[in-house]
């Protein structure tokens, strides 16, 4: 059976295993999904992730991070979807919770966050907001 949404599906398998107090998951592998978990790490809210596997069953395996015994990611939701995408130009790009959490967007120049895109004058396919 194929799978329509991946990225949907990445950030359901990290909210749940951090409702579960996992201290890793690990999903099957993609550039995309790859990128999406670099910015995460990058901004903080997971501890690290590596790449494994042989051939065409590749996985990523990400350490989830957790501060005074709760999870750091309060929030993480999809906001574009299969169904019905939303690009945002450089100026309407969302801020979450007045720019205390992070939105991360698809550009032309690669995934990265609002904040990064407003930087280099990009917009792009808003892919989901974390807080």
């Amino acid at each position: 059976m194929s799978m329509t949404d991946p990225i949907a599906d990445l950030l359901t398998r990290i909210r749940n295993a951090q409702a579960a107090r996992k201290t890793e998951v690990s999903i099957a592998s993609s550039r995309l999904k790859s990128a999406v978990v670099k910015v995460l790490r990058d901004e903080g809210y997971v501890a690290d992730f590596r790449e494994g596997g042989d051939g065409v069953r590749r996985t990523l395996t990400i350490e989830l991070k957790y501060y005074e015994g709760r999870p750091v990611i309060d929030r993480l939701e999809r906001i574009s979807r299969p169904g019905l995408r939303i690009y945002r130009g450089k100026d309407e790009l969302p801020k979450v919770l007045g720019g205390m959490g992070t939105v991360i967007v698809s550009t032309p120049k690669g995934v990265m966050t609002d904040r990064q895109a407003r930087a280099i004058g990009q917009g792009g396919e808003v892919l989901c907001i974390v807080a």
